[in-house]
Parts: structure tokens; C-alpha cells; sequence
């Protein structure tokens, strides 16, 4: 499975007083961009069908089409004076020439799901590079790779894979509308993490274009860079066009399950007891615990669900003696399990019916658009039943929409790869990662205001019983809170390393001197990319 965020009540409306200022005194500057790139681009006829600017009738279809948060869709969020839809690198080329030659901010775009919207806002003149055309993808069954441009969202990949062979696949992302892009250059984790690590783990070239318009390979752009794109965040080092994927190997048979229990069926120790169990587990098995807030049969009356979503990588009378030995507390039974293959799985744990169309996959359109706030932990000590407890008490506060746990276990392969073999730096001595998510349909400054309040009371609630020194937080599920550049691009090591810290871990001074060494201008920049030592 996302700029402007308040992180003080007045931030919005002042992000957008600054943007109408500097859109008025620049208008001149859009218009001398938009010849630039036709006087770069090698076919600028096919090229001015693929720019869109507020004039065009496009222009808002082809903007909000991509935007997963809707609280990044409102008529106070800055907008660019420019979108450029490229076919082709000599498009992003250009587009990068003509940027920095007119002092455009870039961002670039590629399913939408930037949980701060930083691929699609900024408070600066900007122009966004959306990937939505550089989708192909190239499966090669007998070496078990794949090439999938920037633009293909993880339904796309998954599909093709799919088409090509029935016992591959590739460990990434549930929700497959998310673009491949973003989720490959922060990490990507999906259900076969505990078996083959990130989908970052399984990058093995890619393509970029970086600040001065250069065509890189791995070969050619260096083993430190090749390592810095893979989990150190988008919008940083260059735009990566496409990456080569190692696909993994899968049984034609794997079996889902999913054990629903509220508060009065013992639901809290049972997800005490996950805790001690979920990252021990045979790596071929892998138990999500996935929390939220319901309505119960009685009309007005809230109560806590857990649901355990679950893949076993092979069939269900190998599964059974396993949940057996390891969580008998669960009480799985057969009746429980759903034998299927590794697609239907993913059309599953989609929210599909196992026996959906494929094509669905290819779908770009979430099926539930809404307002969010999400934040990030990871664990190394079980929480007490009190901690979870205190939990479920704030979830149940009146005037809350749809607040939501997800506990992704870890163990298995992830406890294997050094925490320097990439950026994502969030290894062994993890029991699992939270995500904190909290939806609301209800509009309105007020609202957002109150909903995210509530998320941060949250947060600072479970602090005694997270990781410390540093708090870690993971760089996909992007969060303002832990900490902001200067937009301007004069950050420095320290306010850097407040967030940097957080996300990467030791890694993040290696990610500065990458950075420092391939764009030290920093002309790849938002609110949370790695600034050069040069803008210190």
C-alpha cells in the first residue's frame, strides 16, 4: 500500500497563503517552464499532449486521479502549475532540465499512496512527474526476474507474473493499487516477508535518471547509490524509471486463513499471546493481526475486533498440525482454511473473492477513498494485556470513525539480512511493526483536526512500550510528526537526524554521503528526503 500536513492547527491555511504568493509573483516562470519543454523535448508535439497545467480540462482528472488521502484533495491544497505525464526518459529529462532552469520544486508520482501526499504537494512552485504512463513490465520465467517500470502499481505485477507462470511471485505489498515506484524505494513488505525479506531485498537493477539528466544503471551509477535507492525513500537520489525484480518461488498450493475475535471472545490475549509466537513461526507461515473498532449487534454500542489474516505456503493438512503446536489458542480448525493459489491469495487479502477475475488486479482505483492519518512503531518486548487494554479504551471514544492496528510480525528471513544490507534498517531484535491508522469520512478542518489529535494521543500513549534511541518509524508509512526539512533546502545534519534517525537507523549517515556525492544541490527534495551536507 502519502506535504501540506498540519502539524499545528494553522499550517494548512498558511501552506496555502504562501502558495498563492508565490504563485502570483511566478506566473511568468510556468509559462517560460512550459517552452523550455517544448524547445528539450526530442517530439515536443506527442510531448505538449502529455503536460497539463490548471488551463487544461485534464488538469483536475489527471491530478486527483492518483490522490489515495483525501485530505490532500481539497480546494485549500496546494496545487502544481504544471503535470507532466511522461512516455518516455528524454520526458523526464527534459522535465528535469527545465525545472531546475526555472526553479521549479519536483515531485514525482507513482500510484498516489504517499501517506503525506508529498509526491503531489508542495507549498513551493512545483511540477509533478506522474509515472502513470511508464507501466510496462517484462516477465522473464526462465531466469525468474522482472523488469516493471516506476508507473506500474504491485496489481499490474502481480497480474503479469501471474499470466507467466503459476508457482512465482514477488514479495510485495497487500493492496495492489499501490504504485511500484514508491513501495520499491521505501522497502515494500507484503506476506512473503518472513520467508524472502522486502521487496527491496529482492531489487537487483534498476534504472534512474538522476539531477543532471543522466541514463543509469546498477553498473554505471555505483554499488552506493544502487544501495541507497533501494528502501531510502522517494524524491531523493533521481527519478528511478524502472527496477529489475528477483521473483520468488511459490507452491501451486498455499492456503489462507483469517480467525475473527472481539473483545468478549477473548480477543486481548489472544493478541498477547501473537506476540511471543508470530515471529517464531516457521518462515513458510506468516499471521497479521489486524485490530479495529466495530459496531455490535446492539445499536449505538462499539466494541474491539481482531481478525488474524494469514498465508501458509503450502496446504492445509501440513498447516493444521503446525497452528497445533504453535498457537493453539487460536483454535484454527479446517473449516478455517481456504486452499488457493498464490494470486488468489492476493486477490483475497484484497478484499476480492478468491474466485474474482484476474483483471481486477489492473485496476488503479482503490475500492475505499477517505480521509487518513497513519504513524509507525516496531516492538522488541511484548506489550501487557494493561497496554492493549488502554488501547481499545481510546478506540472506543465517542466521535472517532475508524481506528485500525495492524501488527506485521517479523522473524524468518527478516532476522537474517544485516540491518546495512539496504537502508531499511528495522531488523533482527523486532517482534513486530505497528501501524497506526485512523480513517474518517466526516469533512471539515475540524474533524481532520480532531481525528489526527486523537492518533497523536495515541502514539505518545504506547511510547513506554516501543523501540527507544530512536523511536523507529518506517520510511512508507510516512509521518510529518517525527520530523520536517526545510522545504527551502537549507536543512541540516541535526533537524535531518531527528527523522532520518527514526526511519533509517545508523544508515542514515551513509544515505547523507550518497546523497552529498550525486545530488549535492539537492534538487530532488521534500519534507522528508535526504539532504546533502551542502545544505547544512
Amino acid at each position: 500500500m502519502t506535504t501540506c500536513l498540519s502539524t499545528t492547527t494553522m499550517l494548512p491555511f498558511l501552506c496555502f497563503l504562501l502558495f498563492s504568493f508565490l504563485w502570483s509573483a511566478s506566473a511568468h516562470t510556468h509559462e517560460d517552464f512550459l517552452q523550455c519543454l517544448s524547445l528539450y523535448s526530442e517530439d515536443s508535439n506527442s510531448f505538449s499532449k502529455l503536460v497539463y497545467t490548471p488551463n487544461n480540462s485534464s488538469y483536475l482528472h489527471v491530478l486527483q486521479g492518483s490522490i489515495q488521502n483525501s485530505r490532500f484533495n481539497t480546494t485549500a491544497t496546494p496545487k502544481p502549475p504544471v503535470i507532466v505525464t511522461p512516455m518516455n526518459v528524454s520526458h523526464i529529462q527534459a522535465t528535469i532540465f527545465c525545472s531546475q532552469k526555472h526553479g521549479m520544486n519536483v515531485r514525482i508520482r507513482s500510484g498516489g499512496h504517499d501517506y503525506e501526499g508529498l509526491s503531489y504537494v508542495s507549498v513551493l512552485p512545483f511540477v509533478i512527474i506522474d509515472l502513470i504512463n511508464l507501466r510496462a513490465i517484462n516477465v522473464d520465467v526462465e531466469n525468474s526476474t522482472a523488469w516493471v517500470q516506476a508507473g506500474a502499481t504491485l496489481g499490474e505485477l502481480y497480474y503479469s507474473i501471474a499470466e507467466k507462470s503459476g508457482t512465482l511471485a514477488f514479495p510485495a505489498g497487500a493492496c495492489p493499487t499501490v504504485g511500484a515506484g514508491g513501495h520499491l524505494s521505501g522497502g515494500g513488505y507484503g506476506g512473503l516477508m518472513r520467508k524472502y525479506g522486502l521487496a527491496a531485498d529482492n531489487i537487483i537493477d534498476a534504472q534512474l535518471i538522476d539531477a543532471k539528466g543522466r541514463i543509469l544503471d546498477r553498473a554505471s551509477m555505483g554499488e552506493d547509490l544502487f544501495w541507497a535507492i533501494r528502501g531510502g525513500g522517494g524524491n531523493t537520489f533521481g527519478v528511478v524509471v524502472a527496477w529489475k525484480l528477483k521473483l520468488v518461488p511459490v507452491p501451486h498450493t498455499v492456503t489462507f486463513f483469517s480467525v475473527l475475535r472481539s473483545l468478549e471472545e477473548n480477543a486481548t490475549k489472544l493478541i498477547h499471546r501473537w506476540q511471543y509466537v508470530a515471529n517464531k513461526l516457521p518462515e513458510d507461515l506468516f499471521i497479521t493481526a489486524y485490530i479495529t473498532k466495530i459496531n455490535s449487534s446492539q445499536e449505538g454500542i462499539s466494541t474491539i475486533q481482531a481478525e488474524f489474516p494469514s498465508l501458509f505456503l503450502g496446504g492445509a493438512d501440513r498447516l493444521l498440525p503446525l497452528m497445533q503446536e504453535n498457537f493453539p489458542e487460536l483454535g484454527l480448525v479446517k473449516d478455517d482454511c481456504t486452499e488457493m493459489s498464490w494470486v488468489e491469495f492476493v486477490l483475497y487479502n484484497s478484499g476480492y473473492s478468491s474466485n474474482s477475475s484476474l483483471d481486477v488486479l489492473l485496476n488503479r482505483t482503490p475500492q475505499y477513498i477517505t480521509n487518513f492519518k497513519a504513524k509507525s512503531d516496531y516492538v522488541k518486548k511484548p506489550m501487557p494485556e494493561i497496554a492493549f487494554e488502554g488501547i481499545w479504551k481510546r478506540f472506543l471514544k465517542v466521535g472517532i470513525e475508524t481506528p485500525r492496528l495492524v501488527l506485521v510480525p517479523y522473524g524468518g528471513k527478516m532476522d537474517q539480512i544485516s540491518e546495512s544490507s539496504i537502508p531499511f534498517a528495522h531488523r533482527a531484535g523486532n517482534l513486530y511493526k505497528i501501524q497506526y491508522l485512523l480513517l474518517w469520512n466526516e469533512q471539515g478542518k475540524e474533524a481532520s483536526m480532531r481525528h489526527i489529535a486523537w492518533i497523536r494521543r495515541l502514539y505518545s500513549y504506547t511510547a513506554p512500550y516501543v523501540s527507544k534511541n530512536p523511536r523507529e518509524a518506517y520510511i512508507n508509512y510516512r509521518d510529518l510528526d517525527v520530523g520536517m526539512n526545510n522545504i527551502q533546502g537549507n536543512t541540516s545534519y541535526k533537524q535531518a537526524s531527528i527523522w532520518g534517525r527514526k526511519y533509517f537507523k545508523n544508515n542514515f549517515d551513509r544515505l547523507i554521503q550518497v546523497k552529498t556525492a550525486v545530488d549535492p544541490d539537492n534538487f530532488f527534495r521534500n519534507e522528508q528526503s535526504i539532504p546533502p551536507l551542502s545544505s547544512s
